[in-house]
């Protein structure tokens, strides 16, 4: 008698409802997994419009900014370091 088998002859042995049970148990989760995040997602404060616009335009100048500010440091460094080395 296999591991697994009880005594009625249609038993199907341990490690092959394992196997067959993999799929169904994954699938639970998942739905699990996506009304857990649809509830978390009912908690969250979203920003208006307006907030979002103008952080973006923030993120936007700052980020124009420091790109010409190290181009700037850039240029410099490698002059000084023309004039040092030459």
């Amino acid at each position: 008698m296999e591991k697994g088998e009880g005594g009625g002859g249609a038993s199907v042995p341990t490690w092959l409802s394992g196997a067959f049970g993999w799929g169904p148990r994954k699938v639970r989760e998942l739905r699990t997994f996506f009304s857990e995040v649809r509830a978390e997602l009912k908690k969250v404060t979203w920003p208006a419009r307006t907030e979002v616009y103008t952080t973006t335009v923030v993120v936007i100048i700052t980020t124009i900014f420091f790109g010409f500010y190290l181009y700037a440091v850039d240029i410099l460094f490698s002059r000084a370091l023309t004039l040092i080395l030459k």
